[in-house]
């Protein structure tokens, strides 16, 4: 596993690097949240196979696994138990707090302080362990909540040994300059693909993420986990990635993929499926060597 690397491809990437207490972990995750059943909400239609997902990603050297209490309402976290605890010592699963999910299943903000303290406690207790990792706070535009506040209980329930490092999800530019501000980033987890670089306007008008975003990180040393990035890249009418994939007789997803591990080495791809078969797709594009004249055609 993971024996091809080139300087812009590495094989790995450091989490918190400059902290105590760094991380690394093999630079191809699994983002967990297509393990829930319709509307990212209850279980899945095919629970065996969900689980045989997440052990064959342990037993393919996978040792970043993407979730949050409130995919399924707690699904995931629940499947991830199942099939692989007790875990593997370098195994580092991420979560998410600062949303929750109504029985209608729509996605509402749950990020006042004692939201996130109630989050985080659920999500040490359905896990099964003692302290959370890495979590990512989830920004809810539109929430009546300011955003330091937020960040503010997450760095106290750091102080508290609760949470070993803090990233953020979902930020503009703006807040992830304010976050870095308040204290230490491990990591930034927002919308990014190839055909999603751009500033994301959203329903309020706000900028969330993009090349800016990126570019901060990279300035900084701190990994981008880009999320929906073969969602917002593939069928989108952009003819350059089935290009290449006709060249190296690969799938559009597969190119993809490729293109994110070689974009930049800060970049931790999480592709998330419910189909083994799709999954074990993903995981050959760690293979696919792109070349200079592939990078600046697919920009």
């Amino acid at each position: 596993m993971f024996e091809i690397e080139t300087m812009q491809n590495p094989k790995t990437i450091t989490l918190a690097a400059s902290s105590p207490n760094p991380i690394t972990v093999n630079r191809f995750g699994y983002g967990t949240m297509r393990l829930t059943g319709e509307g990212i909400y209850g279980e899945p239609a095919n629970r065996p196979e969900a689980l045989e997902i997440v052990k064959t990603a342990i037993d393919k050297g996978v040792n970043f696994l993407d979730t949050a209490d409130y995919y399924g309402d707690d699904v995931t976290n629940r499947i991830i138990v199942e099939a692989i605890h007790p875990y593997n010592k370098d195994l580092v699963i991420c979560t998410k707090v600062g949303a929750t999910r109504k029985p209608d299943k729509s996605w509402i903000p749950f990020n006042s302080p004692e939201n996130l303290r109630t989050a985080i406690d659920r999500n040490i207790s359905t896990l099964k362990i003692d302290q959370v990792s890495l979590v990512h706070f989830r920004v809810m535009p539109g929430s009546p909540i300011p955003f330091k506040e937020s960040m503010m209980a997450m760095f106290e329930m750091q102080k508290e040994g609760k949470i070993l490092h803090i990233g953020v999800s979902n930020v503009t530019l703006e807040e992830l300059e304010i976050a870095l501000e308040m204290g230490p980033i491990a990591t930034v987890e927002n919308m990014y693909g190839h055909g999603q670089r751009t500033t994301l306007k959203n329903a309020y008008g706000e900028n969330r993420g993009g090349e800016e975003v990126l570019a901060l990180c990279e300035k900084l040393g701190i990994p981008l986990i880009p999320y929906w990035s073969l969602y917002n890249s593939l069928n989108k009418g952009e003819n350059k990635i089935k290009v290449i994939a006709e060249k190296y007789q690969a799938t559009e997803a597969q190119i993809h993929l490729a293109w994110l591990l070689h974009r930049s080495p800060w970049i931790l791809p999480i592709p998330g499926t419910s189909k083994l078969e799709h999954f074990h797709q993903n995981l050959k594009a760690r293979d696919i060597i792109l070349t200079e004249e592939d990078m600046e055609y697919l920009g």
